[in-house]
């Protein structure tokens, strides 16, 4: 019985583990380390203040797109994403839509952080004693925005490379 191109590389995938260097060097695997910082400096800075209210929504929207993006991350980076069912043959096209829809939501998570900030600045007065939470809510407005610039530019590119005809990542 003849195997197909698809049950080849599914058995490919399925084979030994092999660092994907190419990716790890390229342009998207550098962009998604700079993501996986900011991401993580994101909800960090967010986790370790007090917060409320839609705050809460900007620290889910980074704690997931962290999440999903070392998964896409190691995925890539090990050559396995042949395993994802049905997405796997379209990894570039996935990619580009988690990007879009990661710059779409911490664009709204950003914004979030700048209203928070702004109705904090109230306790940014030099001789201020009580806590609170302007500065921590002013960096992560920060890193919310140097998100929301980094998958802008990792789909940018994702779409670059597809409309050139490419299908793989790296």
């Amino acid at each position: 019985m003849a195997e197909t191109k698809s049950e080849r590389s599914f058995e490919q995938a399925r084979g030994a583990v092999r660092l994907q260097r190419a990716f790890l060097r390229g342009p998207l695997g550098v962009l998604r380390l700079l993501q996986l910082l900011a991401g993580a400096a994101f909800w960090i800075t967010i986790a370790t203040s007090r917060y409320q209210g839609p705050v809460h929504f900007a620290l889910f929207v980074s704690v997931l797109f962290w999440l999903l993006t070392l998964g896409l991350y190691f995925l890539t980076l090990l050559g396995k994403h042949e395993l994802v069912p049905v997405l796997g043959s379209r990894w570039l096209l996935v990619n580009v839509a988690h990007d879009l829809l990661a710059a779409a939501l911490y664009g709204a998570a950003t914004g979030i952080m700048i209203d928070q900030t702004q109705s904090h600045s109230y306790c940014n007065l030099k001789n201020y004693q009580m806590s609170c939470a302007y500065h921590a809510f002013l960096a992560a407005a920060v890193c919310g925005g140097l998100c929301l610039g980094l998958y802008l530019l990792s789909a940018l590119y994702g779409c670059c490379r597809r409309c050139q005809g490419e299908q793989e990542v790296a």
